[in-house]
This record gives structure tokens, C-alpha cells and sequence, in this order.
């Protein structure tokens, strides 16, 4: 056999080339782009992690004791300044605990330590502010075997705080009594410098002549003391037994030597204004807390 042949054989039996053109090859999924980092942005490639700044005269965290309470809350609730403000006085140095000042932040101290604020001790009691209309036959007298029984009784439950009226009233005398821890405004209110007015309506034994109410209204001098009468009035539609006084003193015994001083007798003294503050929605024997805007209102007076 003709080895030619069969070699042609074999050829022949290759397969034909294809005119077709031969599908595309899916193109690889192109990488993205490296990202070139902004100039003077450093590449997170090798970055190291974020470091947490810690805060200058940071106090070591620890765990809370009951008793415990941060250095600027114990400053703010004793009233002087705002948590904020406390920050700022701590870090200056000006606050010492036990005699020895502290400028770290978050500060932990005990009711028991002894806290100076910028020279003054501080007491770390949060401020109260509570107004009561007294009724008859409480007085504001501590004595242990009182034949009448204490006005605190009226305000049993409204704070655990240690509270004190601010000035004193006799078991018959009614109206606003003020109540507070704050002993600055007791004693502000206790100067016969201070600048706040009260009114009462004050029940005589008999009228009150017109020339006696314009010898009030002039001011005198009793027991050696000048006293300021701002405004007298007879009550409207009331017999001119009933009376309107309005001075500075919130001492309820000058008000009955007033009248005293010209020979009535003082059946029933009833304080319906306070620096401000009214008898509005506050019946008898009932007491409330004071707003934050009466509070200031008081300081400012």
C-alpha cells in the first residue's frame, strides 16, 4: 500500500479549519484601581489603631461605693455653681477635700469628707425649697413638751433633708411659711437689711380709726427701732376691723406691736404675700416645692 495514500488518508481525516471566529474569552474581572490617598492623607496600609486620649488629671476609673458621689455633683448640690463650673474650679486647684487639694476629674468623695470650695466648707445636700400655708395651731417653736404641735408635722415626707422655716410664726398666726436647708437665704431673710415685701391681712378687735392707719402708714419708731410701713389699706368690702399691711419685716411680732403700739388688739395675722410668692392654688395646711425660677428670684431680691 501506497504509503503516500495513506498518509493523504490521514490528513483527509483532519478536521477542516473553521472560517468562524472563535467566541471571545470572558475578560478576566479587572482588580480595582489602588486608590491613591489624598496628599498629606497617610495610607491605612500599616496605620496603627486609633489611641484612645485620655483626659489631663483624669481620676483612675473605679468602682462607685454606695456612699460615694462625684467631686462636681457633691459641689454642685450644695448650690454654689453648676456641675460645669465645679469642672473648672476643680481643675484651677481651688477645691480641696480633707485639706488637700484635688485637681483629677471624676473624683470620688464621701458625705463624710470634708469639701473647700474656693475658702468656703460646703454641706453636700442638694437645696429645698418648700412653701407651706400654715394653718392655726401649729407653731414653728422646737420645744420637746410644746403645748401645740410643730408645723414640720405638715411636711412630713417631702424631704429627708434637715429643714428650717425661714423666720417663725406663733401657733395663731396663718399663711406663707418658707422652709429650706439653704442656710444663706434664712439667714438673708433674717436681717432687717433685707429688701423683700410681705403682706398680711391682719384682724383687729375693733375698726382701725383713719388718722391711726395714716399714723402707720407715716412709719414710727418702736422699742428704740424704726420700722418702714410701705402700703396700709382697709380690705375691701370687709369692716374696717380688717386690715392690709404691707412692710419688709418677715417677723410677725412687728407686725403685731404695729397695731399694739396704738392700742388694738390682734386677733389674726395672715401672711398671703412672700417675696413674691402668693397663696395662688395653695390651700391651707398644703405646702409645694418652689420652682427653679422662683428660686432665683429669691436669691435676687
Amino acid at each position: 500500500m501506497n504509503n503516500k495514500e495513506g498518509n493523504n488518508k490521514r490528513s483527509g481525516s483532519s478536521r477542516p479549519s473553521s472560517n468562524k471566529a472563535k467566541p471571545a474569552m470572558a475578560k478576566r474581572s479587572q482588580k480595582p484601581k489602588k486608590e491613591t490617598p489624598a496628599k498629606g492623607v497617610k495610607s491605612e496600609k500599616g496605620a496603627k489603631p486609633e489611641e484612645v486620649v485620655k483626659k489631663p488629671n483624669q481620676a483612675p476609673k473605679r468602682q462607685k461605693a454606695s456612699d460615694e458621689l462625684r467631686l462636681n455633683k457633691y459641689i454642685s448640690n450644695s448650690g454654689v455653681c453648676s456641675r460645669r463650673d465645679a469642672d473648672i474650679y476643680i481643675q484651677s486647684g481651688n477645691v480641696k477635700v480633707n485639706g488637700v487639694p484635688v485637681t483629677e476629674m471624676g473624683y470620688l468623695v464621701k458625705l463624710t469628707d470634708v469639701v473647700n470650695f474656693d475658702g468656703t466648707i460646703l454641706t453636700p445636700e442638694k437645696k429645698v425649697y418648700i412653701l407651706l400655708n400654715k394653718p392655726k395651731n401649729f407653731t414653728t417653736a422646737m420645744e420637746e413638751h410644746a403645748e401645740h404641735r410643730n408645723v414640720l408635722e405638715l411636711l412630713r415626707g417631702a424631704t429627708t433633708s434637715k429643714i428650717a422655716p425661714v423666720g417663725r410664726m406663733d401657733k395663731n398666726t396663718t399663711g406663707l411659711l418658707l422652709f429650706t436647708n439653704d442656710t444663706d437665704m434664712i439667714r438673708k431673710f433674717g436681717l432687717p437689711t433685707q429688701k423683700s415685701s410681705k403682706i398680711y391681712q391682719v384682724s383687729l378687735d375693733k375698726n382701725l380709726k383713719f388718722e391711726d392707719l395714716e399714723k402707720i402708714e407715716k412709719g414710727m419708731t418702736i422699742d428704740g427701732h424704726r420700722v418702714a410701713v410701705e402700703e396700709i389699706s382697709y380690705i375691701e368690702k370687709e369692716p374696717k376691723s380688717e386690715v392690709g399691711l404691707k412692710l419688709k419685716s418677715s417677723n410677725v411680732k412687728v407686725v403685731r406691736s404695729i397695731f399694739e403700739h396704738f392700742e388694738y388688739d390682734v386677733l389674726r395675722i395672715d401672711r398671703v404675700a412672700f417675696a413674691g410668692l402668693t397663696k395662688k392654688n395653695l390651700p391651707r395646711g398644703n405646702f409645694r416645692m418652689l420652682t427653679e425660677q422662683e428660686i432665683i428670684n429669691l436669691k435676687n431680691v
